[in-house]
């Protein structure tokens, strides 16, 4: 399907297009956001840099991103996002915590005529998006992608990739080996917003719902392929997924689990931010995702891996942006990844941020 604002941006931005696309980055200083203008600025877009705070926006513009656009900006002040969409053609919302930014920013997008895309990580803003916003986005014709990035994105591609022409599976497991989480102090805002909304209590997706539950946490053993072979996870460590996943696909008992390592760096209150390891920013940290699906007694898998959880969000947001941009959706409205990308396409795209194991062909 291809209407709405997702036809007007394929006519405006088709590959003839010689004029250089314009996008938003809302908290284009954070950690995230500077991976995603870096991104941008790869793949030929001209990123206009917004947030709440002039000095860091001029700081970054100066240091990293010469010639980009420095427009601040508030959600709550939206004649300033106005202001800050005038005339781009998509924005990111990298900003945390996304219980806060994200519906002011999508209402200024849907002003604005413009592709939202966000890189929340956040399960009740998620919820919010979808709850909020679907009917009004779809009447529009409007694109809004929420949880662009490594949880939520990633495991709902992997996931559908996994479907292949399966219409509903009975289950789906998305387990996380992480090497470590160097947390960012966006992350542990972000995460004491949710636990707040929660009132403290754990989430799972269980029956085709959500469900909130005071059980403790278990630990179990996962087999990934090699070289990283069995690793201890903790069990329903529940993430993102557990939206979009169910947002568009039949399948009743969606569960995460992270590696222990991980959980405990991001549980310890005195574990250090991510620092950076390569010329590009990038940590040292490494992952694998493995996504099962299965239904009966038959089980299909997808595997994928690549370094640096925050960095890999940054190709996942920009190839999100690019596609909608040249008419490449399936829908439009609010969409998960998976719903509006075809899965496996999408996943070959971000070679080589990612190495792939695909069902029936390897990446």
């Amino acid at each position: 399907m291809r209407h709405g604002h997702a036809h007007t941006n394929a006519r405006r931005h088709g590959r003839g297009d010689e004029r250089r696309r314009v996008v938003a980055v809302f908290g284009a200083y954070g950690h995230t956001g500077r991976f995603v203008v870096a991104q941008l600025r790869a793949r030929g877009f001209v990123p206009v840099l917004s947030g709440r705070d002039a000095g860091k926006l001029r700081d970054l513009a100066a240091a990293s991103a010469p010639g980009s656009g420095v427009r601040p900006a508030s959600v709550d002040d939206p004649a300033s996002l106005d202001r800050a969409l005038t005339g781009v053609d998509a924005v990111i919302n990298c900003a945390g915590p996304f219980a806060l930014t994200a519906a002011p920013l999508i209402e200024a997008a849907l002003r604005a005529g413009v592709p939202y895309v966000d890189v929340a990580a956040e399960i009740e803003a998620n919820l919010d998006t979808f709850t909020h916003f679907a009917d009004r986005a779809a009447a529009l014709g409007a694109v809004v992608v929420p949880a662009m990035a490594f949880y939520g994105g990633l495991g709902d591609l992997l996931v559908t990739a996994a479907m292949g022409d399966w219409t509903a599976a009975d289950e789906a497991d998305i387990a996380y080996g992480l090497s470590g989480w160097r947390p960012t102090p966006g992350t542990r805002v972000a995460g004491t917003v949710s636990r707040e909304r929660r009132g403290g209590r754990r989430v799972r997706f269980t029956g085709g719902r959500l469900t909130y539950h005071d059980d403790a946490p278990t630990l179990l053993k996962w087999d990934f392929p090699e070289p990283t072979g069995s690793r201890e996870l903790v069990g329903e460590f529940t993430m993102a997924d557990v939206v979009t996943v169910p947002s568009h696909l039949d399948v009743p008992e969606v569960r995460t689990h992270m590696a222990r390592e991980a959980a405990e760096e991001l549980s310890a209150p005195d574990t250090s931010a991510p620092s950076a390891a390569d010329e590009d920013g990038r940590s040292d940290q490494t992952f694998v995702v493995e996504a099962v699906v299965r239904s009966g007694g038959t089980q299909r898998r997808a595997v994928a891996s690549g370094r640096d959880i925050y960095a890999v969000s940054a190709p996942l947001a920009v190839e999100a942006v690019d596609r909608i941009l040249t008419g490449r959706v399936l829908t439009t409205g609010v969409a998960s990844a998976g719903r509006i990308f075809d899965a496996a396409d999408f996943l070959r795209a971000l070679a080589p941020h990612i190495s792939l194991e695909l069902p029936g062909r390897p990446a």
